[in-house]
C-alpha cells in the first residue's frame, strides 16, 4: 500500500504540475479560451489510464518468469523517471510555457487541438508509468491495498496541485523530489530484487538456495520494505531539519514580520522532528514485531509413520480440510519428512517437505498460500503437486481402501533429487 501511494503521489505530482502550468500560462496570457482544450487533454488522458489499467488487470499473468520480467521493467521505469524529473525541474516550467506559446500562435481551433495533446501525452506518459509500475508492485502485494494507496496517492497530489497553484500552499517543490526520489529508489530497489527472484524462482537465470534464501525472504517480506522507506523518510526529514537555516532578522521589513518568520521556521522544525521520530518508532515497532514473527515461526510438527511392506498409509479421514499435513518415516536409515493435503480440486497431493532450489527448509501455510521457509515464495494450494520451480517435490501415490498409500521407494526417489 505504501508503494502504491508513494509511487501515484510522484507521478500525480508531475502530472499536476504539468497541467497546472499550462492552465496558469494559459490565463496570464490571455488565453482563457483554450483551456477547455487543455482540460479535454487531461480528460482523456485519464480515461486512457483507466482503460490500461483495467486492460492489464485483465492480463492475468500467472508465470513467474513474466512476472519477473514484468517487475524489472517497472523498476528501470522508477529509475528513469526519477532521472528525467530530476535533470528537468529546473526548466521544467520554462520548457512547458515554449511548447504552449509556440501552439497558441495558430489559430484558435488548431491552437485548442494542438494545446490538448501535448497536454494529452504529457499526462498519460506519467499514467502509462503508474499503471505499468502498480501492475508489478500488485504481483507482490495485496490487490484491494493497492488500489487504496493508489487512489489515497491521486487524491493527494490533485490537492497538493490544487492548493500549490492557488497560493494557498508553500511547499519547496526541489525537497518534495528529492525527498520522493530517495524513497522511490528504495521501490525501484525491490521492484528489481523481487523481479530477479521471480526470474530465479522460474529457473529462467540461474539460482541456488544461497541466492533464493539471501534474496526470497527480503523480497517477500513487505514489512521490512515498508521499515526501508520509513526509515528513508525519517532520515530525509532529519536532514533537512538540522538543514534548515533561521531566517535572516534583516530581510524583514518590521518587528511583526520578523515573528511571523520566525514563528513559521520554528513550526516547520517542529513537524519535521515530530514526522521523523514518528516514522522512527513505527519502524522499531515493526522491527519488533517481525523478530516476534520469525521466532515462532517453527516447523510444524510431524506425525511418524511406520512402514508395512516397503509403504506407508494415511487414513483419508486424517485429511478432512485443505491444510497441509507433515509426516516423517524411515527410508534406508534416513528420515525423511514429506506433508499430504486434500486439495480444493478434490485429488490428493503427496510431496517432500522440500524443493530443488531450496533443499530440505520445507514450507508452512498461510491460507490458500503455502510458503517456503527459505525463500518466502508462494505457493498456490492446488499447484501442490506439480513439479518445477519453489513447488514441493512431488512423490508417486496412490489411493486404496480409504487412504493415501506411499511407497517408500517413491519418497527415496524424490529426496534422490534434492540438490544439496
Amino acid at each position: 500500500m505504501l508503494s502504491a501511494l508513494l509511487v501515484a503521489l510522484r507521478e500525480g505530482v508531475e502530472a499536476a504540475l504539468v497541467v497546472g502550468i499550462v492552465l496558469v500560462y494559459l490565463n496570464r496570457s490571455g488565453r482563457r479560451a483554450l483551456k477547455v482544450y487543455a482540460w479535454s487533454g487531461v480528460i482523456l488522458a485519464c480515461a486512457a489510464s483507466v482503460a490500461a489499467a483495467l486492460l492489464l488487470q485483465r492480463w492475468a499473468v500467472s508465470e513467474d518468469g513474466f512476472e519477473g520480467l514484468l517487475m524489472l521493467v517497472a523498476a528501470a521505469l522508477v529509475v528513469t523517471m526519477i532521472v528525467w524529473m530530476n535533470r528537468v525541474a529546473r526548466s521544467l516550467r520554462k520548457h512547458i510555457e515554449q511548447r504552449v506559446e509556440g501552439y497558441a500562435q495558430r489559430t484558435t481551433r488548431a491552437a485548442g487541438w494542438a494545446v490538448g495533446i501535448f497536454v494529452f501525452f504529457m499526462v498519460v506518459r506519467e499514467g502509462a508509468e503508474l499503471v505499468l509500475i502498480l501492475r508489478a508492485v500488485e504481483l507482490s502485494s495485496t490487490g484491494v491495498q493497492i488500489w487504496v494507496g493508489t487512489l489515497l496517492g491521486i487524491a493527494i497530489a490533485v490537492a497538493v496541485g490544487f492548493f500549490f497553484f492557488e497560493g494557498t500552499l508553500r511547499i519547496p517543490l526541489h525537497r518534495f523530489f528529492t525527498a520522493t526520489s530517495v524513497i522511490l529508489m528504495v521501490v525501484a530497489f525491490q521492484l528489481a530484487l523481487t523481479g530477479v527472484h521471480e526470474l530465479s524462482e522460474a529457473t529462467w537465470i540461474w539460482s541456488s538456495k544461497t541466492e533464493m534464501a539471501l534474496v526470497g525472504p527480503i523480497v517477500r517480506n513487505e514489512v521490512f520494505f515498508f521499515a526501508v522507506i520509513l526509515g528513508a523518510a525519517a532520515l530525509v526529514v532529519l536532514r533537512e531539519f538540522f538543514s534548515a537555516r533561521r531566517p535572516a532578522q534583516e530581510a524583514a521589513t518590521n518587528p511583526a514580520e520578523r515573528r511571523m518568520r520566525e514563528w513559521e521556521f520554528r513550526r516547520q522544525r517542529r513537524w519535521s522532528f515530530a514526522a521523523a521520530i514518528s516514522c522512527v518508532l513505527v519502524v522499531v515497532s515493526l522491527a519488533a514485531e517481525f523478530a516476534y514473527g520469525r521466532a515462532m515461526n517453527a516447523p510444524s510438527p510431524a506425525k511418524t509413520l511406520v512402514a508395512q511392506d516397503n509403504r506407508v498409509r494415511i487414513p483419508l479421514s486424517e485429511l478432512t480440510d485443505s491444510s497441509l499435513h507433515f509426516y516423517t518415516t524411515d527410508v534406508n536409515n534416513t528420515v525423511i519428512r514429506f506433508l499430504v493435503i486434500h486439495k480444493t480440486t478434490g485429488d490428493y497431493a503427496v510431496a517432500l517437505d522440500a524443493c530443488q532450489i531450496c533443499g530440505r527448509a520445507g514450507y508452512r501455510q498461510a491460507g490458500q498460500n503455502v510458503i517456503c521457509r527459505n525463500c518466502g515464495a508462494s505457493i498456490y494450494a492446488p499447484s501442490i503437486g506439480n513439479q518445477g520451480g519453489c513447488n514441493p517435490i512431488p512423490v508417486k501415490s496412490s489411493i486404496a481402501g480409504g487412504e493415501v498409500i506411499v511407497d517408500l521407494s517413491a519418497l527415496a526417489d524424490a529426496a534422490a533429487t534434492i540438490h544439496s
